[in-house]
C-alpha cells in the first residue's frame, strides 16, 4: 500500500496537510496510523507530528495530539472528537526539528462515528487496543475461520459467524500461579461518562478472575467490574457505569491460577453517554465550577462558621499605588482575614467550601497574598474535612512568601469519602498577625500534574515558556523583555507575574530607553473570522514616570493600525485586566505598543493574554483613558 511522508530537505520548516471541511454532529473518533523514524539516539529538537482541529469561527487551531517518540513500527493514535455543531478541518503538521535523519510518515487517517473505546475487533488495527505482553499469557485475536488452540468458539458476537473476530485469552501456557493478561484500551482524550458494555464468554475448570479497571495518567488503578458468574457458555452481556472526567485507559484483565484454567473471550465493546441503570436522580455528574469562586459577587458556595467570630471579609481596594487590588481583575473583590485586627489571642477564621464527592481525583488552585511585618509562615492553611468533621487533614500551609504578591498554590488530593476544603487563617497572638488575602479559588478534575500535561490552549499566552505567537518588531532599541520576579528599578514595575506570582511576564526596561521611545510586540497573522472576538490581557503600569500602553489591530493588506485600547500614566500597583472586543473578517495581527514615559520609573508590563471566539462576557468601563484618575490614591477597603 501507499503512505505519505514529510520531505526532509527543508530543515526547520513545517509540512502541513489539511482535510476537507468536515461536519459531524455525533461524537466521532479519529484514528491515525503513523510512524516517526530516526537513526540518532537523542536530539534536543526532535521531529514531531501534530494534529490540530481547525473550527469554524476560531482564530486559532486547537492542538488535539502531538507525538515525538520514534518507533520502528507503525503506531496508532485514537482521538475523541466531541459532538459539535461547527464545521471543522483536521490539520496534520510535521515538524522536522533539527534531526536530519528523522522521517515522519502517515499510513492511514480515518474518522468513524462513535467513541474510540468502542471496538468489534473486525479490523486489523483492533481500534488501538493493545495487549500488554507477558511471556506466558496474552490476549489474542480469535475467529476468522482459523482453528486455533483451544479457543474454538464456533462464532464471534459481532457477525455471529465463524468469520467474525473477537479477543480471547487462554490458560494453556500458564506457568505460574496468578498469571495476568491485560488488554488496554486507547486513552480517552475528552471527558466522558455513561455506560460501557461488552459481551464475554468464560469457561473455567479452576478459578479465573476477570476484572475491569480504569487507570489514570498517574498509574492509579480503580476496579469497576468483576465476574461473579462461574460459567457462561454463550456470549453474555455485561454493563458497567463508567466515568472518565480526565484521560483514562480501560484495562480488561484476566488472572489464571493454573494451566487448566480455561479461557475468556471478549467482543463488541460499546459505550453510551447515558448511565446503565436509569437511576438518574443520584447521578448528576459533579460540576467542579461550583466549587470555585472569584468573590466578585459573593462567597459563591463557600460559607463561614459564625462560632469562629468575624473571620474572612470580602473587601475591595480602589486602585492605588500603595495596596494591591484583587487578582481577578485588579478592580474587584477578594477575601481578607483578620481585617479587624482583633486583639483577642488565638484568632481563627475558617472558610468552608461545598461538599465534594469521594473517590475522585481533584486539583485545587487558589491565589494568596500576605501583608505584614512579622513572620507569616503558617498563617494560612488548607484542611480537608471529611463529612463527619471528625477527620481533619492539613494538606497545605503557607511558608513565608514575598509581601503583597498574588501567588498561586496548587494541591492535588483524592479522598474515599465526600469531603470539604477548608481555608484556615489563624494567629497565635496579636504580634504574629499580618493580613492574609485569598482570591480566585478553582477546582478541576484530575491531578494538577495531569493538568500540566494537557495540551495548551492555543489562544492563551502566559509567557511561562516563550513568547507564544508574539514576536518583537525592533524599531530603534525599544525591546520587550521576558522576566520573572521584580524589575530592577525600585518603585516601578511588578513584583511578580500575574499567572502564578513566580512566573514570567513581558515588560519594557525604561532605564535602557529614552523618553518617547516605543517597543512593539506583534502577533503572528491570525485567521480572520466572522463575528466578534474577545481579547483579555493583564497590564501593570506602576511608576511615577509611566508612559503609554496601546493595543492595535492591523488587518492584512492595510497599512493603518486601528487603535483598540490605550492607557496613559501610572494606573495602579496591581495587575489590572484589560478587555477588548473586536472584529476582523480578514487575517489580522494584534500589536502591543509601550512608550517609555518621562523617567526611569516607567516599567510597563503585560501578562496572560487570552484570545476567545465570541463577544466579551463582561465590559471594561473605559477603553481609552488618559492622565491620572482623580481618586488614584484614595484607599478604601
Amino acid at each position: 500500500g501507499h503512505y505519505i511522508s514529510v520531505d526532509t530537505s527543508y530543515e526547520g520548516e513545517k509540512a502541513v496537510l489539511s482535510s476537507p471541511e468536515l461536519y459531524t454532529e455525533e461524537w466521532s473518533c479519529v484514528r491515525l496510523i503513523y510512524q516517526i523514524a530516526t537513526t540518532s539516539e537523542t536530539s534536543p529538537d526532535p521531529a514531531r507530528l501534530n494534529l490540530y482541529l481547525r473550527q469554524e469561527g476560531e482564530s486559532f487551531d486547537r492542538l488535539l495530539w502531538s507525538a515525538k517518540e520514534p518507533s520502528d513500527s507503525w503506531l496508532i493514535a485514537s482521538l475523541d472528537l466531541m459532538n459539535s455543531t461547527k464545521k471543522y478541518k483536521i490539520v496534520l503538521e510535521g515538524e522536522m526539528g533539527q534531526d536530519k535523519s528523522a522521517s515522519i510518515a502517515v499510513f492511514e487517517i480515518k474518522i468513524t462515528p462513535g467513541y474510540c473505546i468502542e471496538c468489534d475487533f473486525e479490523e486489523n488495527h483492533l481500534c488501538g487496543f493493545v495487549n500488554r505482553w507477558n511471556p506466558n499469557v496474552n490476549w489474542f485475536v480469535g475467529g476468522g475461520n482459523i482453528r486455533n488452540s483451544q479457543s474454538i468458539l464456533p462464532k464471534d458476537h459481532t457477525l455471529n459467524s465463524e468469520l467474525g473476530h473477537y479477543m480471547y485469552v487462554d490458560s494453556v501456557y500458564v506457568k505460574h500461579f496468578q498469571e495476568v493478561a491485560q488488554l488496554i484500551s486507547p486513552k480517552t482524550t475528552a471527558p466522558m461518562s455513561g455506560c460501557l458494555s461488552f459481551y464475554y464468554q468464560l469457561k473455567q475448570e479452576s478459578s479465573i478472575v476477570f476484572t475491569i479497571y480504569l487507570r489514570d495518567t498517574s498509574g492509579f488503578y480503580e476496579e469497576i467490574w468483576k465476574t461473579d458468574s462461574a460459567l457462561s457458555a454463550d456470549w453474555t452481556l455485561a454493563e458497567v457505569d463508567f466515568s472518565a472526567p480526565y484521560p483514562m485507559e480501560v484495562i480488561f484483565e484476566v488472572a489464571f491460577n493454573s494451566a487448566k484454567g480455561g479461557y475468556v473471550a471478549l467482543d463488541d465493546i460499546s459505550f453510551s453517554p447515558v448511565y446503565c441503570s436509569n437511576q438518574t436522580g443520584m447521578r448528576t455528574p459533579f460540576n467542579p465550577a461550583e466549587a470555585g469562586c472569584n468573590f466578585e459577587e459573593d462567597l459563591c458556595n463557600f460559607y463561614q462558621d459564625h462560632k469562629d467570630g468575624p473571620g474572612w471579609s470580602r473587601v475591595k481596594v480602589k486602585r492605588n499605588v500603595y495596596r494591591t487590588g484583587d487578582h481577578t481583575t485588579g478592580f474587584g473583590y477578594y477575601l481578607l482575614a483578620n481585617t479587624k485586627f482583633t486583639s483577642q489571642p488565638e484568632y481563627i477564621g475558617r472558610l468552608y467550601g461545598p461538599t465534594l464527592p469521594g473517590n475522585l481525583q481533584f486539583c485545587l488552585r487558589f491565589y494568596y497574598a500576605l501583608y505584614g511585618f512579622f513572620k507569616m509562615s503558617g498563617t494560612l492553611a488548607v484542611y480537608i474535612f471529611e463529612e463527619n468533621h471528625v477527620v481533619q487533614e492539613k494538606i497545605w500551609s503557607v511558608l513565608d512568601s514575598p509581601r503583597g504578591v498574588w501567588t498561586q498554590a496548587e494541591i492535588s488530593f483524592k479522598k474515599p469519602m465526600p469531603c470539604k476544603v477548608v481555608f484556615v487563617s489563624w494567629c497565635k497572638s496579636f504580634w504574629d498577625c499580618g493580613l492574609v488575602a485569598l482570591d480566585d479559588v478553582s477546582l478541576s478534575l484530575g491531578s494538577c500534574q495531569a493538568a500540566d500535561l494537557l495540551l495548551p490552549n492555543p489562544g492563551e499566552c502566559t509567557f511561562e515558556k516563550d513568547e507564544c505567537v508574539f514576536t518583537q518588531k525592533k524599531r530603534g532599541r525599544g525591546i520587550w523583555h521576558r522576566r520573572r520576579g521584580p524589575t530592577p528599578t525600585s518603585y516601578t514595575g511588578p513584583k511578580g507575574d500575574h499567572t502564578t506570582g513566580v512566573g514570567y511576564y513581558m515588560y519594557i526596561e525604561a532605564s535602557n530607553m529614552v523618553y518617547g521611545q516605543r517597543a512593539y510586540l506583534v502577533s503572528k497573522s491570525l485567521r480572520g473570522t466572522s463575528g466578534k472576538q474577545c481579547l483579555t490581557f493583564f497590564y501593570h503600569m506602576y511608576g511615577a514616570g509611566t508612559g503609554l500602553l496601546s493595543v492595535y489591530l492591523k488587518k492584512e493588506g492595510d497599512d493603518e493600525e486601528i487603535p483598540l485600547w490605550r492607557r496613559t500614566g501610572e494606573q495602579s500597583i496591581s495587575w489590572l485586566r484589560g478587555l477588548i472586543e473586536y472584529e476582523s473578517d480578514r487575517n489580522y495581527q494584534i500589536i502591543f505598543e509601550a512608550i517609555r514615559g518621562v523617567s526611569i520609573r516607567s516599567d510597563t508590563a503585560i501578562d496572560d493574554i487570552l484570545f476567545q471566539a465570541g463577544p466579551c462576557l463582561e465590559v471594561e468601563e473605559i477603553q481609552f483613558s488618559s492622565g491620572y484618575p482623580d481618586s488614584l490614591n484614595e484607599i478604601e477597603y
